[in-house]
């Protein structure tokens, strides 16, 4: 029996953790948040995005690499089906966009070391919203690095989100990809919404025999 892994991804601030919990809360899964607030560079990385962010990415990288290898073995030990608010390929989306190519290829080296047999997700859920609505949300939850976040940079991250997605599609074509607009659908305050997303993502893993 495949025990089913649920990755949530998107921009900042469209609300992957939001869903993650309701996902884990509503099915019963294991739900897996990523390091955020315990990076020590974030701060001076969004000070500085060219001094400090090799440091930055290789703090996340090494963090998920670790969490999905204690997933990796809880899975195995438990059989029990898991949600997580990140899917590990956003660390070549931030990493392309912020380090010199000469840093890149070494950082991707280390990635595709890292993440060769790690678990791969049977559903991926793409929340995605437009700079507006993101940069809105961001300033609501009020976090003192995210205030230093740039519309130009918000920008860039949506169009990288975007081209990332359609090339995982490309290239994982076995793995269904559900796609949620957070200018039309806010399953965090409207109910109804987000038993629409729930409904969405249950079909999905029963099609699958998943659920």
């Amino acid at each position: 029996m495949t025990v089913p892994f649920v990755t949530v991804e998107g921009p900042i601030g469209v609300g992957k953790t939001s869903l993650s919990k309701e996902i884990a809360a509503t099915f019963n899964y294991h739900l897996l948040k990523e390091i955020v607030d315990e990076n020590p560079f974030l701060n001076k990385f969004y000070e500085n995005i060219e001094e400090w962010s090799f440091q930055t990415e290789m703090f996340f990288l090494c963090n998920r690499y670790k969490q999905l290898t204690d997933i990796k073995k809880f899975r195995f030990a438990h059989a029990k089906p898991v949600v997580a608010d990140y899917h590990i390929f956003k660390n070549l989306i931030f990493a392309k966009r912020t380090l010199a190519s000469t840093e890149y290829e070494k950082y991707e080296e280390i990635y595709q070391i890292l993440t060769k047999d790690m678990p791969v997700p049977n559903v991926v859920v793409y929340l995605h919203a437009s700079v507006e609505t993101l940069m809105k949300r961001i300033a609501m939850r009020g976090r003192d690095f995210e205030k230093m976040i740039s519309r130009d940079y918000m920008e860039q991250l949506v169009t990288d989100y975007h081209s990332f997605i359609e090339h995982f599609e490309k290239m994982h074509p076995e793995i269904p990809v559900i796609r949620f607009n957070g200018d039309q659908l806010d399953f965090v305050k409207n109910p109804d919404d987000l038993n629409y997303v729930l409904k969405i993502i249950k079909d999905t893993l029963q099609k699958r025999s998943l659920q």
